[in-house]
């Protein structure tokens, strides 16, 4: 396993999964995911994400949302909606404004 990269690669993924997890720039791609999500005020699901980022596989843009919650970015709502898949997907929503966070940490 790759030191800095844990959240990105498993321990027990192979080789090509750490040398892909070097070369993602994850900032950039939370920021993308914020600014999507940051258009529903009513709140998203990871399909309106995805339909949005359409250029990106779901497999990038999906876990892009456990650390914008941990940050503060965004919060899962409680509320559910249906997804493409017939299965209920948890609708999250901007918290607070980013430029007001970054400025007041």
């Amino acid at each position: 396993m790759n030191a800095g990269y844990p959240a990105l690669a498993r321990g027990t993924d192979p080789d090509t999964s750490h040398e892909a997890a070097q070369s993602m720039d994850t900032n950039e791609l939370e920021n993308l995911v914020y600014q999507i999500i940051a258009k529903h005020p009513n709140g998203c699901i990871a399909d309106d994400v995805e339909r949005e980022l359409s250029h990106l596989r779901s497999n990038s843009i999906t876990p892009r949302f456990a650390p914008l919650i941990r940050k503060g970015f965004i919060v899962d709502t409680g509320e559910r909606r249906r997804a493409s898949s017939g299965r209920s997907q948890r609708v999250v929503k901007v918290l607070v404004d980013k430029t007001e966070r970054i400025l007041n940490d």
